[in-house]
């Protein structure tokens, strides 16, 4: 593990030492308390009060085709739209619900006489000129404004659907997932603080279980409206960034916060990251950054040393230390805390429950990469901190990536 803090006043730098024999929660900084992260339990309603929230729940999905059925009902083929891990991925589900590919195809500029899982990738024009019409499955992800608009354009031309594949583990979301969550679906939208909050909870649910891009349309917002009108950053900001990649979200920070500050803490797991970080913060002051990811306690997990932020914890891969948020401040009164963990957002937000019982920090979390975390972790903040306001916003990117909750 590397530590590396910039210039500034001297501040407790705890031990580097991970201890992990015996109880694997051992306290990563010395002088620091070993606390222990308690399994979250999710409290709910009960009674008739609770069996109408399941009933009113089940009705929001009423009439609504899954994206699944829709595409293996289809009277027209069914084309994918682009290749890698997403592809790779609504395949797999494609064989789970016995649907049939007819073709894959990519944007012009990706064509080059490739395979993929057997088929030609070809343009859109080749496959129109072979099919007529047909069904689009669209199986990658973009914030690129031409990108975004590219695939509005094909959508224009040929039903285009999204099928629901995580970014994160392996559950789909259909009949199956809302049977199981739908006792945290009702009682976390009940959270929200606002209507546009429970508008976008609404739509990405929908979006979840159809696929159709139009329910995006009507709730994305652009990041700055959430930072001018929810989280309000302030000059004197002790920040902690989760997951820093190579600082962008670190200058994210200081154009909202008049670029002054108290302190910034930031952790980034993946080594080549982690160069490029303390590059770009080689002249601030008060910076403190670890080579860690955020978990519930401290131990040792493996990553899949992927580049960029794709860094994630794998089943194979590169031994990565991993800390528990509140083990690093020991005490310190963070007051805004992002994070963009790959999939790590519930047991993140496990190992930093001192902070936010104690010092309710502003929070700006992920809230799409496993679909049961836009229910699930509302539910777990506001048990650890009732004094929490919950907002949700989507921020333009296809498909409901960057769906992020913010807490005040």
């Amino acid at each position: 593990m590397q530590i590396y803090v910039i210039k500034g006043p001297p501040v407790p730098i705890p031990n580097t030492e991970v201890k992990l024999s015996g109880a694997e929660n051992s306290a990563l900084a010395t002088g620091c308390e070993n606390r222990e992260m308690p399994t979250h339990k999710s409290v709910h309603p009960v009674g008739w009060a609770f069996l109408f929230l399941v009933i009113n729940m089940y009705n929001f999905f009423d009439g609504l085709t899954s994206v699944w059925g829709a595409l293996k009902n289809s009277n027209k083929p069914v084309v994918l739209y682009g290749m890698g891990d997403g592809a790779d991925k609504v395949l797999a589900a494609f064989e789970h619900f016995d649907i049939e590919a007819s073709g894959v195809m990519a944007s012009d500029a990706f064509v080059r006489g490739q395979s993929f899982h057997g088929f030609r990738v070809k343009k859109l024009s080749e496959i129109e000129s072979e099919l007529g019409d047909f069904v689009i499955a669209l199986c990658f992800a973009s914030q690129l404004p031409e990108v975004m608009q590219a695939i509005r354009a094909v959508s224009s031309r040929h039903k285009t659907l999204v099928p629901s594949v995580p970014v994160f583990g392996s559950k789909l979301f259909d009949d199956d997932f809302i049977a199981e969550y739908i006792n945290d679906m009702r009682p976390a939208r009940e959270l929200l603080a606002d209507e546009q909050s429970r508008r976008v909870y609404d739509n990405v649910l929908r979006f979840y279980y159809t696929g159709e891009l139009g329910l995006l349309d009507d709730i994305t917002t652009e990041k700055n409206e959430a930072f001018e009108n929810i989280l309000r950053l302030g000059g004197n900001e002790l920040y902690v960034d989760l997951g820093a990649y190579n600082g962008d979200t670190i200058d994210e920070f200081l154009a909202h916060s008049g670029g002054s500050y108290r302190k910034i803490v930031a952790l980034e797991p993946n080594g080549k990251n982690f160069e490029k970080l303390k590059l770009h913060c080689a002249d601030m002051e008060r910076v403190e950054l670890w080579q860690l990811g955020a978990w519930s306690k401290n131990t040792i997990l493996t990553f899949n040393n992927k580049a960029g932020r794709n860094s994630a914890i794998s089943e194979s891969g590169v031994k990565t230390q991993v800390a528990a948020v509140d083990t690093l401040l020991c005490g310190a009164a963070a007051s805004y805390v992002k994070a963009d963990v790959e999939g790590a957002d519930l047991e993140t937000i496990l190992g930093m429950k001192n902070t936010l019982k104690s010092f309710k920090p502003k929070l700006n979390f992920s809230a799409y990469h496993r679909f049961e975390d836009i229910f699930r972790l509302p539910l777990l903040i506001k048990s650890i901190n009732p004094e929490y306001k919950i907002y949700l916003r989507h921020h333009p990117y296809i498909p409901a990536w960057d769906t992020n909750l913010y807490c005040v």
